[in-house]
């Protein structure tokens, strides 16, 4: 096939991606599209769960190990979507359907993207391309669960909608459920002690909270209360009440330094749900990084969480479509967006240096 010929290809298997149900856990049969899609162009795909993935063999011995990976799990479709969400619709150069955006476009961006670089002899690094599963929940079938049968990695581009631009720093997430306890009592009468009241008064001292390191790339830590849950029947006084804080944290607070600070500061139970979606980032001299600034890529940091933060290796987030239609209705992607990503990722790990010195 010809590089337009696979770019088409590829367009084709996003079609069909939209056209086939996968959110997170429910991947089996998008797989399977991936998996086809591979063989067709000559691969050996192997298949852990729900994630896919293939290797080049056309490096030089010894070169790094440049990881390709994308999503292909969706969230449910917003209630207010008009039509079908599985149903893609081309109107000229625009292509709508549910996972368009994000992130089936810098999947098959990525997938044609391997599949043209590597028939290139002597390629400067050795490509991994990995679809994977269960990205839109953190779940654990997905990108943690596949990452220890790939080998050591010495980079990585992760496909999310960016505009093509450099996504150099990436927020953290920590969800934490609260709980305020108080005692039950009749309404009516003055007893029992309202828990609902200690859950305001700390959802006050959240929203008056201020971390003082300000990050350059990500601005400040922000913190969201964005559930609450008290009350039996109007009568009697609540003697708990639940509540959630969405935290986004940048590179100058850990996750568990975050939590610690709520439970001093509040009267109701703080508990995290996990504390392993970290802040990431990487240096605006790696490879990486120099590369695409050389191709004219702009940089910045991203609001939103991707898997980059389960990664331990430096990774650049970069990919077609924009995340302000992420989880829209009527999510859409634009089919120059996608040609244009091909060339781009091409023309950037071509550029690559092959010594694994540059990477570390």
């Amino acid at each position: 096939m010809t590089d337009s010929q696979i770019t088409e290809a590829a367009i084709d298997l996003l079609r069909a991606l939209i056209s086939t149900p996968s959110f997170s856990g429910e991947e089996g049969d998008t797989a399977v599209l991936i998996e086809d899609f591979l063989k067709a162009a000559g691969h050996a795909p192997q298949r852990l769960h729900n994630n896919v993935w293939a290797a080049s063999s056309n490096h030089a011995p010894g070169a790094p190990v440049l990881l390709l990976n994308s999503h292909h799990d969706t969230v449910r479709p917003a209630k207010d979507w008009q039509g079908d969400p599985f149903a893609p619709v081309q109107e000229g150069d625009k292509l709508t359907g549910l996972g368009s955006n994000d992130a089936g476009a810098s999947a098959v961006a990525l997938l044609a993207s391997f599949v043209i670089l590597a028939r290139v002899p002597e390629l400067p690094v050795k490509l991994i391309v990995a679809i994977t599963a269960e990205e839109e929940n953190s779940g654990p079938k997905g990108i943690a669960s596949l990452l220890p049968q790939l080998g050591p990695i010495d980079a990585g581009i992760v496909g999310e909608p960016t505009g093509m631009e450099m996504a150099v720093a990436e927020k953290g997430l920590v969800v934490i459920d609260c709980t305020a306890h108080g005692k039950g009592g009749h309404a009516a009468r003055d007893e029992g002690e309202n828990a609902l009241y200690k859950a305001v008064r700390d959802i006050q001292r959240i929203q008056d909270l201020h971390f003082e390191k300000v990050s350059d790339l990500l601005g400040p830590v922000k913190l969201s209360v964005t559930q609450i849950e008290a009350g039996s029947q109007h009568n009697v006084v609540p003697a708990a009440c639940s509540f959630v804080i969405d935290v986004r944290t940048n590179e100058h607070y850990s996750n568990a330094v975050v939590v610690e600070t709520l439970q001093d500061l509040l009267e109701s139970e703080v508990k995290a749900r996990s504390l392993r979606l970290n802040s990431s980032g990487i240096a605006s001299d790696h490879p990486l990084v120099r590369a695409g600034a050389a191709l004219g890529r702009g940089s910045y940091g991203s609001p939103t969480l991707s898997d980059q933060a389960q990664m331990p290796f430096n990774t650049l987030k970069m990919g077609p479509g924009e995340s302000a239609r992420s989880h829209t209705a009527g999510e859409y992607i634009l089919l120059s967006e996608i040609k244009e990503a091909i060339g781009l990722y091409t023309q950037l790990i071509t550029s690559l240096p092959g010594d694994k010195k540059d990477y570390q």
